[in-house]
């Protein structure tokens, strides 16, 4: 092929695959080295947080009021039973992802339920008789498979609670081989700038994709990326390293300037919402996944960027339907939010949803939980003490300082001195939130408080 065609090809193979490699370095990183605040777990074993985040979890945009429980699963040997405990009501969610990135199973209070249960995750291909003793089998597409657990916490009081239900969140392997211990590997001599295909050859030789995206893969042979044995990179030539040196560099700025590019419309200080940002998955819809069409991207090769995008943005994050999470940088008239400031965010309706919201504020560009002296990080409709309007409405405050004001104290959000984000997670969302009726208002800045000198 000639140069500008293999670079053309190379950004191509780069968008299709960038979630493959992203999603199984995050595998691989749990298993030898933890995941934020998690430390490294084997395969089919579950690692589970200490609590939910604060600000000494350093994790970007952790959840202040969600512990995290994350397990990755090896199916390779056979299937495994997972037993999921009785929540008496909470909320929760196991959201269960392939190599590729996609979210094809979810178990919880709106999908199965909050009883105790066992399930059984088998490989591709798995046809044996299934024992009556499960509530149910979910089909995984790929032989690795990361279960993404969220358990509700309502904080440091409730963490005893919490701690039975991690105990009880088990995996068994069932299989009649031993599972795998690593990720297959890949050649060592193949130079760093090509080590991003040569583990693209390798997974997507292992975690095959569905039919239809394995004929899209096909035109990737000229790249070298469906060679077996002996990989071609070790001595690629100059040309074809040239051209996917070139193209690797364009097929990142191209999933690059997607995932910037803002949503459009809104006046100033509109909150940002993704509620479809996870589509793409159009193969393998299992246990507590919707396939109805709003749900889907109808253009196979379009779902391939919105994928990547996904992959960049923040991995394992849910489908809309579990939980859409809301953020803005600016006020009501268009200015940064920072702690110089006090604001007021009034909510006329809270948002509608079937499980509950939260309100949390990270430090920005940073991503993280700053420390305030009345140690609250998140607010939310399971806050005590919140006071609402005659009318329903709920106002809430966000300043550095405790308003002075009892009925503002009840409703205040502490935020850092600079900048912030805030980012509001609404889960299990009302029809409303996802159909774009209900909107969340901007914030708007309140007067700054008088000081002695300023007095007249």
């Amino acid at each position: 092929m000639e140069p500008d065609a293999i670079t053309a090809l190379a950004a191509e193979a780069y968008v299709y695959g960038s979630p493959l490699v992203r999603q199984l370095s995050a595998v691989r990183a749990c298993l030898q080295e933890g995941c934020g605040a998690l430390a490294p777990s084997p395969f089919n074993d579950f690692a589970h947080a200490d609590g939910p985040a604060t600000p000494g979890t350093h994790v970007p945009f952790a959840p202040a009021d969600l512990v995290d429980a994350l397990a990755q699963l090896d199916l390779s040997g056979g299937p495994v039973r997972l037993h999921v405990p009785d929540t008496a009501g909470a909320y929760y969610v196991l959201q269960f992802v392939d190599a590729w990135g996609n979210a094809f199973a979810y178990l919880g209070p709106r999908a199965t339920g909050s009883g105790e249960g066992d399930w059984l995750v088998v490989p591709p291909g798995w046809s044996v008789t299934v024992p009556d003793v499960v509530s149910g089998v979910i089909d995984a597409p790929t032989s690795v498979v990361s279960v993404v657990g969220r358990l509700a916490c309502d904080g440091p009081e409730d963490m005893p609670r919490v701690r039975a239900l991690q105990q009880e969140l088990t995996l068994t392997h069932l299989g009649d081989r031993a599972h795998r211990t690593g990720l297959p590997a890949t050649e060592s001599g193949v130079p760093g700038e090509l080590r991003f295909f040569e583990e693209l050859r390798v997974w997507m030789a292992d975690f095959p994709p569905a039919a239809a995206d394995r004929a899209y893969q096909d035109r990737f042979q000229p790249l070298g990326l469906l060679e077996e044995g002996i990989s071609p990179y070790v001595s690629a030539g100059p040309s074809l390293a040239r051209g996917l040196g070139r193209g690797l560099a364009l097929g990142r700025l191209r999933v690059e300037e997607a995932a910037r590019r803002p949503v459009a419309g809104g006046p100033p200080g509109s909150w940002q919402t993704v509620p479809h940002l996870r589509d793409y998955n159009l193969d393998h819809l299992g246990v507590g996944t919707l396939g109805s069409p709003e749900w889907r991207i109808p253009d196979r090769e379009a779902s391939y960027l919105v994928r990547a995008v996904a992959a960049r943005r923040g991995r394992w994050l849910p489908h809309g339907y579990e939980a859409v999470y809301a953020h803005t940088s600016r006020d009501s008239r268009g200015h940064s939010l920072t702690g110089a400031h006090r604001y007021v965010l009034r909510l006329a309706q809270p948002p509608p949803v079937r499980a509950f919201w939260s309100l949390t504020v990270y430090d920005s560009p940073g991503g993280h939980l700053v420390v305030n002296a009345a140690d609250r990080y998140a607010i939310g409709d399971r806050t005590p003490g919140l006071v609402y309007g005659a009318d329903g409405s709920l106002t809430l405050h966000l300043s550095a300082e405790r308003p002075e004001a009892p009925e503002a104290a009840a409703n205040w959000l502490p935020v850092p001195a600079g900048a912030f984000l805030p980012l509001m997670r609404l889960h299990l969302p009302g029809q409303p939130v996802l159909d774009g009726t209900y909107v969340l208002p901007p914030f708007a800045r309140a007067p700054d408080r008088r000081t002695s000198a300023d007095a007249p």
